[in-house]
């Protein structure tokens, strides 16, 4: 035994210290991740610590592989230490570009929620700060793993001529497709020209309205009044002809239109949607000074057509937003019912007249003798 240990020290030696030294290594890691923690709780409140504890994660399977490559020199020849020192350095150039790449992309993400929760309390737009966030987080790990490429030979000239300046762009447009490029360059024409930020109502189509609640570099996406998300490609949404509801003057003009029949008091039905819709409290004064001046009603009321069985009567109604012209016009159809219902005013259903025409002398005296008979 004396002979065996005498004849092994160094080895025993090497392999203790690669064992406390590993060890030193993940305690520390430890230490230090829950200081990061409790400084970026300061820093950033509410934010999840989801990618330091990934980092964490990271290390501390990174000092385990390097004891384990340290410990294989004790069971190699002389002749592949060169070898081992090479895999060595790559494993912990790659753990600790992993480590730092995750740290750095973690700290900006919660740097832009934290301007981005500043911006919303300070009643500011945060669309850009939104947009950008993705951008920035996107070429931190697309930095990252560029650099990674560096530790293989055999894609160390891809990632040299790409992280040059001109060949990232080259690549980018050599590996994503049309259709993907697009939609960036949308993202890119919609943070910069602004047609809706976030928080605005829009209205795509008759089935595609809803607020806006996020851009990124690929899509934007409504919440519909269902409370579903409608995911929309930036290239298509640039195409599309959209109405902001938000955009410059917030004020929105509800067109409610009601049919009565042609039996019905033309004048008193004008006259009960025009009282309706001015005693609403969501009701807006959108008439001019002169309007004001003579006297003009708040709500102007007109027979807009003349139907098969009915008369379409419009009033003009005005509210602040869209949210309040929404309200508006459901309580005004249910009150201007009513209203009708007491007054006399009738809202006609289809009618259908049935002419029957005589039948012809020969039919009828024939059915009279078949009957006879």
């Amino acid at each position: 035994m004396q002979e065996f240990l005498s004849t092994y020290q160094p080895h025993i030696l090497f392999a203790l210290s690669v064992i406390a030294v590993v060890l030193i290594l993940r305690i520390s890691t430890h230490y230090v991740y829950r200081w990061l923690l409790k400084r970026e709780q300061i820093r950033f409140p509410g934010e999840s610590a989801s990618s330091l504890n990934l980092a964490r994660r990271i290390l501390q399977a990174l000092w385990l592989v390097l004891g384990v490559i340290a410990l294989s020199f004790i069971f190699v020849d002389r002749d592949k230490d060169a070898v081992i020192v090479g895999h060595f350095k790559m494993v912990l150039y790659l753990g600790l570009l992993a480590v730092l790449t995750i740290v750095l992309a973690a700290t900006v993400n919660m740097w832009f929620n934290k301007s981005i929760k500043r911006k919303i309390l300070q009643l500011d737009d945060p669309t850009a700060y939104k947009f950008l966030r993705y951008v920035a987080v996107g070429a931190i790990y697309t930095t990252g793993i560029l650099f990674g490429l560096l530790a293989f030979p055999s894609l160390r000239g891809v990632a040299q001529t790409a992280l040059g300046g001109a060949g990232v762009i080259a690549i980018v447009i050599g590996i994503a497709s049309q259709e993907a490029l697009s939609n960036v360059i949308g993202g890119l024409f919609i943070i910069s020209f602004k047609p809706f930020k976030l928080g605005d109502v829009v209205k795509i189509s008759d089935d595609m309205t809803g607020t806006v609640v996020d851009i990124t570099l690929r899509h934007t996406v409504l919440r519909n009044f269902d409370n579903k998300m409608i995911v929309i490609p930036n290239s298509i949404i640039n195409k599309e002809k959209l109405i902001n509801f938000q955009l410059g003057d917030p004020r929105c003009c509800e067109r409610i239109e009601i049919g009565i029949s042609y039996d019905s008091d033309i004048d008193l039905a004008k006259k009960i949607m025009r009282e309706e819709c001015e005693n609403h409290p969501l009701i807006f004064d959108n008439r001019s000074v002169q309007a004001k001046a003579d006297n003009l009603p708040i709500v102007k009321t007109a027979v807009m057509s003349l139907n098969d069985y009915s008369v379409t009567i419009r009033a003009w109604a005005w509210a602040k937003d869209f949210d309040d012209s929404f309200e508006l016009r459901i309580d005004i159809l249910e009150s201007v019912k009513k209203r009708f219902d007491a007054e006399g005013i009738e809202i006609p259903f289809p009618y259908r007249t049935i002419v029957m025409k005589n039948q012809p002398e020969s039919r009828a005296s024939t059915r009279e003798k078949d009957q006879e008979s």
